[in-house]
């Protein structure tokens, strides 16, 4: 049995929201707007909830890295079923406020080295809706010398020294058989996370959150890229109705030329 598993959660913007362009494309425009929980985070939260009600793991860490806003984050983690928290405090900025992959990796190590023994496997999303890098995962397995596995569609734990990761590729089903201590990211289908019911709501109120400053951790979290121009897709132009089938033809010919 794992003792512990680490499981990395990220407040977004919320998936339905209308994302709105700054006026001077210098950004994305996040006044009032709705922020939520990373939905591939869910996922990979609720599969470590699974793993626990199924007596493989002993106990779910959540944790997350922002400004103090996080906190509601970690909230509704624990409300989901996440024993305890971890709050990794950064300076607030929209900069500061979301760190790069990299820094995420080498905080998340951190957490993994500050959590030890016992922890001997971490969950992530494979990737947040926001920056949509898809690096966090595979970094933090470099800098730890730890197995990965990546877009997990199922996992199944073998005792307390292999996990065998199943992933769509483009020919069906590719499964992995890894040796922990490990990373895995998660895939959508790997799972339908939960709500959160009112008696675990109030419950998550009385457990307990962990707030670490970023410095006292020694990561450096400035950017290393910068953001040159922030611009909305173009709108699509609206269809025509054609009346027969020769017209369909011609301006599938002569205009889109894809015939």
């Amino acid at each position: 049995m794992v003792r512990k598993v680490l499981v990395g959660v990220k407040r977004v913007v919320d998936y339905l929201t209308k994302i709105r362009v700054q006026a001077d494309g210098s950004g994305v425009d996040l006044k009032n707007v709705k922020w939520s929980m990373n939905p591939f985070c869910e996922i990979a939260l609720e599969e470590a909830i699974q793993m626990k009600e199924k007596k493989l793991v002993d106990e779910v860490v959540a944790a997350s890295i922002g400004n103090k806003s996080a906190a509601e984050t970690l909230r509704s983690a624990l409300a989901l079923g996440a024993d305890r928290a971890i709050h990794v405090v950064t300076p607030d900025g929209d900069a500061s406020a979301s760190p790069e992959p990299l820094a995420v990796a080498k905080i998340l190590r951190k957490l993994v080295e500050k959590e030890k023994p016992g922890l001997e496997l971490v969950l992530l999303g494979k990737q947040a809706i926001d920056d949509d890098s898809n690096q966090t995962a595979q970094m933090l397995s470099a800098l730890l010398g730890w197995s990965q596995a990546t877009f997990a569609s199922t996992v199944k734990m073998e005792g307390n020294t292999h996990a065998l990761v199943a992933q769509e590729v483009d020919g069906g089903l590719e499964t992995v058989k890894i040796s922990l201590p490990c990373v895995i990211s998660v895939d959508l289908r790997l799972n339908s996370p939960r709500y959160a019911t009112l008696p675990n709501i109030m419950k998550a109120k009385k457990k307990p959150i962990e707030s670490i400053s970023v410095e006292s951790l020694g990561v450096d979290i400035s950017p290393r890229n910068r953001v040159v121009h922030v611009a909305s897709p173009p709108q699509r132009k609206s269809g025509i109705m054609v009346e027969s089938v020769d017209q369909l033809l011609d301006k599938l010919r002569n205009e889109a030329k894809v015939i």
